[in-house]
């Protein structure tokens, strides 16, 4: 043990010349059992295991009880430690912990830390801390037991057709679902922990050669700038990152499925991967990605340029329809036929108010069902949502309160609402409904010009790291109509749509099925 003791001591002289400097560890491991103790005052999960190796030296082991594996941690370390012992092979080694890193630690991934902070972070991740007594340095044996869901469909984001794993509250697991699709060394991973308590694992991905230097760099500098005590999901990251904070449209796309984050970074995007959400982020966003689905990918084009269209339809009477109706039943009534016209005016025979404030009321008390539908729990969220619609606007209706057509309007106006792919972008064309809606009761059509064309200038000046939000159709770019208003056939889609990448070739050309193909090969 005097050899050790000398060899240790020649070698701690070398590297750390510095030991009583800052929080750097002793080589008594009394002192560093002491240091560590105060670190974790009042943390009674926290476990000091003591080890004697002979009557001059100890082991310290430091964990969290319930964080790490502990039948790993027997099985690897404190049976070979403790019933095994250290005697083996004394003449290659030249410290007790080379010895127990190259002998005893059966474990995938080991470390040497220098400083008691660096311990802290490490026994705090679920990881065991090993001190030796008589070295000034510990050993990290990455031992994280950690109670995970197991990988499920995302709810927010079904197909008919298409893979079925999402995304866990699992870091690693996030990143091997990624990973498992795109085989290449050219997907980078970047970690940063963020959070001063926290201390919340982000991770970076981006295919390089693909995306673009500049704007890798540009998400590294913002999610570095971050200053928080806290990380409790991606939504936390996303407010400090975006362009412009207050506007109403996302910046920045969330996603709980694999398929689409790895569709996103073969186009050059950056995917921001953090840990204890199943919700990726996915920047640059364009105001068109908020409109394709997953499953736009998985069926015939023909199919689904027609879902397509069928969107935009949606998008326009979801923004623009209760605006539509009072306008035209308040302002301009001349433009309904004569039959309608007679119709809507007896319907609205008796009701009280006029049809901007009918229709801001029925606006309201529908928002207020749909979120009554999401906040309850599922047993009876649908029911009370589904019940309460027809009972309150039966209700309405009989009582001369609203008009039968302003029901309509507004059950039709939420329907299309809910055709918008991307949750948050339907989010925004909900809440700029009212504005346009005040304005229609206020100036009629003038005032629901002025509202899109409002809305059109903000969404041509917006920008997403640096792209502009309706790239590639401002600026244009013919080669992204592929992928805009139809979904061309995968052969014909010869480049990367958008302008976040350095490559633009994914697909050689010639590749179009030839019609005589069957009548070739006979």
């Amino acid at each position: 043990m005097r050899f050790f003791r000398k060899s240790i001591k020649e070698k701690l002289d070398k590297f750390n010349p510095t030991s009583s400097k800052g929080n750097l560890l002793n080589a008594n491991v009394s002192t560093n059992e002491q240091m560590l103790r105060d670190q974790f005052a009042l943390c009674n999960d926290v476990e000091f295991r003591s080890i004697p190796i002979d009557e001059y030296s100890k082991i310290l082991l430091v964990y969290i009880d319930g964080f790490c594996d502990t039948k790993a941690l027997d099985e690897s370390v404190l049976k070979p430690l403790i019933f095994e012992g250290i005697t083996r092979k004394l003449e290659q080694i030249k410290t007790i912990s080379e010895l127990i890193r190259l002998q005893l630690l059966p474990v995938a991934k080991v470390k040497l830390v220098t400083t008691v902070s660096e311990v802290v972070d490490e026994v705090l991740m679920g990881n065991v801390a090993f001190l030796i007594d008589g070295e000034s340095i510990a050993l990290i044996a990455e031992l994280q037991s950690l109670e995970k869901r197991g990988i499920e469909e995302p709810l927010s984001e079904t197909v008919i057709r298409g893979p079925r794993d999402g995304f866990t509250e699992t870091l690693r697991v996030n990143t091997s679902l990624i990973r498992r699709r795109i085989r290449s060394p050219k997907l980078k991973i970047e970690s940063l922990s963020i959070g001063e308590y926290t201390k919340t694992s982000v991770e970076i991905l981006f295919i390089e050669g693909i995306a673009k230097d500049s704007i890798v760099e540009e998400v590294k500098k913002r999610i570095g700038q971050i200053k928080i005590d806290s990380v409790l999901g991606s939504g936390y990251l996303e407010d400090f990152i975006e362009d412009v904070p207050f506007s109403p449209f996302p910046q920045i796309q969330n996603t709980e499925r694999p398929d689409v984050v790895c569709a996103s970074l073969l186009e050059g995007k950056v995917a921001i991967v953090v840990d204890n959400t199943p919700f990726v982020l996915i920047v640059p966003m364009t105001f068109w990605s908020g409109l394709q689905a997953a499953e736009d990918y998985y069926e015939r084009s023909v199919y689904m340029t027609f879902i397509r269209w069928i969107r935009f339809t949606l998008l326009n009477i979801a923004l623009l329809f209760p605006s539509f109706y009072v306008a035209i039943t308040t302002f301009h009534q001349q433009l309904i036929p004569t039959n309608l016209l007679i119709s809507v005016a007896a319907a609205r025979e008796g009701v009280p108010f006029p049809g901007v404030i009918e229709a801001l009321m029925m606006e309201f008390m529908f928002e207020g069902l749909r979120e009554a539908g999401i906040r309850l729990p599922k047993p009876i969220g649908s029911a009370v949502s589904i019940v309460g619609a027809l009972v309150i606007g039966q209700a309405a209706v009989q009582a001369g309160i609203i008009s039968a057509p302003m029901v309509i309007v507004v059950a039709t106006t939420g329907i299309a609402s809910f055709g918008i792919p991307r949750y948050n972008l339907g989010f925004a064309y909900r809440l700029l409904r009212f504005p346009i809606l005040v304005l229609a009761g206020m100036l009629g059509f003038y005032g629901i010009v002025i509202g899109v064309v409002s809305i059109l200038i903000h969404l041509i000046n917006l920008r997403s790291f640096g792209v502009p939000y309706l790239s590639p159709v401002a600026p244009l770019s013919k080669g992204g109509f592929k992928d805009i208003f139809i979904r061309a056939p995968r052969w014909s889609m010869n480049e990367r749509p958008g302008m976040v990448q350095q490559n633009k070739q994914r697909i050689p050309e010639g590749q179009m099925p030839s019609v005589n193909r069957g009548s070739e090969k006979k």
